[in-house]
């Protein structure tokens, strides 16, 4: 299991190469929007409970840590990269090394991420874009230029079927632009 904590913690050193290339000074580290996306995984999971959805939080929780464990292993891989590999197929592979025979049930977890297979998956991926754009405000209040593309994971945000729950929210965001 040391093994396994150790692996995750590289996630600390490893900045999203996105706002990288994009030019950020000293962009966020995958482990720092990993922590976001949980806590906003959180917050909005719980809502959703309070207004009838059933939602399993700690599963939702769950996803949302592991959602970018890969990275450990593949990096980050931008967008210009992706061109190249497969991601999805170096994300799984990189999970199964990971996570090892014995722990099957996160790398299901991290599927129903992947592939929107439920509830708690799709919680989590509209979380990640929802933490995104926020990210990307943060970067733009600072001084940041050329973020447009960013701010284009709305348009996801808006066809969600969180998007009724939490039109409020995406909205102002949308506002902040």
């Amino acid at each position: 299991m040391l093994n396994l904590f150790a692996e995750a913690g590289k996630l600390k050193k490893l900045p999203r190469m996105g706002w990288l290339l994009r030019g950020v000074q000293s962009p966020e580290s995958v482990a720092e929007h990993t922590f976001r996306v949980a806590f906003i995984t959180l917050f909005l999971g719980d809502e959703l409970r309070k207004r009838g959805m059933e939602i399993n939080v700690e599963k939702a929780l769950k996803i949302a840590i592991l959602h970018d464990l890969a990275e450990a292993r593949i990096t980050d891989l931008p967008l210009e990269a992706q061109k190249y590999v497969d991601k999805k197929k170096a994300e799984r592979k990189a999970m199964v090394d990971i996570l090892g025979a014995e722990r099957v049930e996160y790398f299901k977890l991290f599927q129903e991420y992947e592939e929107e297979k439920s509830p708690e998956g799709r919680l989590v991926k509209f979380a990640d874009k929802l933490e995104m754009v926020l990210q990307a405000w943060e970067y733009e209040k600072a001084g940041s230029k050329g973020l447009e593309e960013f701010w284009e994971a709305l348009d996801y945000l808006k066809k969600s079927e969180f998007y009724s729950y939490f039109k409020e929210l995406v909205d102002e965001l949308e506002k902040l632009r």
